[in-house]
């Protein structure tokens, strides 16, 4: 069992994973399921392995209420190759494809669309620095586009999507890397979503994408083998030898949170444990002030600043000596960070909420 003092680990990612989870791969690291090998020592083509690989996708399927209609594949990469593999697989010669820019991210993905073909803005909070998701009705599309693609919560600079907008006939693409697995979601509104594991699913090395099986029969095929979405949906994410060990891990995080209650109480208690450090910011009187508009916080990355610069030095060295890890605001914008995934427990955002309220008393 993990009897050390567990750090408050805010980290943006890798992030917290759930100690429960990890005192079970623990126990189990050495010789999983009496098989005398670890599940890093299996062939993935063993029976074991095939078990808690069908297992991971059978839960997430059950937690989200995924349809028939849907492939859940595990892939590798990131969301950095998904910026390539989405538009290399949807985006025709004859089209265009519509992203949303919400951040460095949204960014990311469209500098790579524009590698395979036509791409537009269809909105943008870049003017006003990242802090707001754009209103629906700002958000331009046409009705022959590819897809309309964007990043559901933004890491850097604290924002998220809390309604998706309505696309018709035109498939939505959405990054969920940084708040997959957060709250519940419809997942019939979307052709495509995907996610790096290592903030709410697991460690890094496993992207789980979720995909309509229509789009995946329409895709590209004049394309590499390892880049097309069918080559894994045909061999069930065993085309190539998968991160096993990842998944592995995913599994036991996603019986984690049927445990927890699911993703109603998943979502209850991730906006208790903001509500508490952003109640601090908003009764600071200016000592503390967010990053981000009211109406369009994200639950999973809180952005703020300390007004005064040297003090903000300060108070992060002091978190630091505190046992507050992973504080610091992204190294492109600077100021603080509280990444305040699942497996972050509402003791450690009290405990920073605390230790704010402190400092501000001790500086004001």
């Amino acid at each position: 069992m993990i009897s050390t003092k567990r750090a408050y680990n805010f980290n943006a990612g890798p992030s917290a994973l759930p100690v429960e989870v990890l005192e079970k791969a623990q126990e189990e690291l050495v010789n999983f399921n009496s098989s005398g090998m670890s599940i890093m020592e299996m062939s993935h083509r063993s029976k074991d392995y095939e078990t808690v690989h069908n297992d991971a996708i059978a839960r997430l399927k059950s937690l989200y209420a995924i349809p028939d209609n849907y492939e859940v594949l595990f892939l590798q990469g990131g969301a950095s190759l998904q910026f390539t593999m989405v538009p290399m697989n949807f985006l025709k010669e004859d089209q265009t494809a519509s992203y949303i820019l919400t951040g460095s991210w949204s960014e990311k993905a469209i500098k790579e669309a524009k590698l395979f073909g036509q791409t537009r803005e269809a909105a943008s909070s870049k003017e006003n620095a990242y802090r707001n998701i754009p209103a629906f009705e700002e958000i331009q599309f046409n009705e022959t586009d590819a897809y309309v693609h964007l990043t559901s919560n933004n890491t850097i600079y604290g924002t998220a999507w809390n309604e998706f907008p309505k696309t018709g006939d035109i498939p939505l693409i959405a990054d969920m890397s940084s708040d997959i697995l957060s709250k519940p979601v419809d997942v019939s509104n979307f052709g495509v979503i995907y996610a790096g594991a290592q903030k709410n699913l697991g460690p890094s090395g496993v992207t789980v994408v979720i995909i309509r099986k229509d789009l995946i029969e329409k895709a590209n095929t004049k394309i590499p083998t390892m880049l097309k979405y069918s080559t894994h949906a045909d061999s069930n994410s065993l085309y190539n030898t998968p991160p096993t060990f990842g998944i592995y891990m995913l599994g036991e995080v996603l019986k984690w949170v049927e445990e927890k209650g699911g993703l109603d109480a998943i979502a209850k208690n991730n906006e208790e444990k903001a509500k508490v450090i952003y109640d601090v910011i908003d009764n600071s009187n200016g000592f503390y002030k967010g990053h981000a508009t009211i109406e369009s916080r994200s639950l999973m990355n809180i952005t703020f600043r300390v007004t005064d610069e040297e003090l903000e030095k300060q108070f992060l060295a002091e978190a630091k000596e505190a046992g507050f890890v992973g504080l610091n605001g992204h190294r492109s914008v600077g100021g603080c960070r509280a990444s305040t995934y699942n497996a972050v427990p509402f003791e450690a955002c009290k405990a920073l909420a605390d230790f704010m309220i402190a400092f501000q008393n001790k500086h004001q």
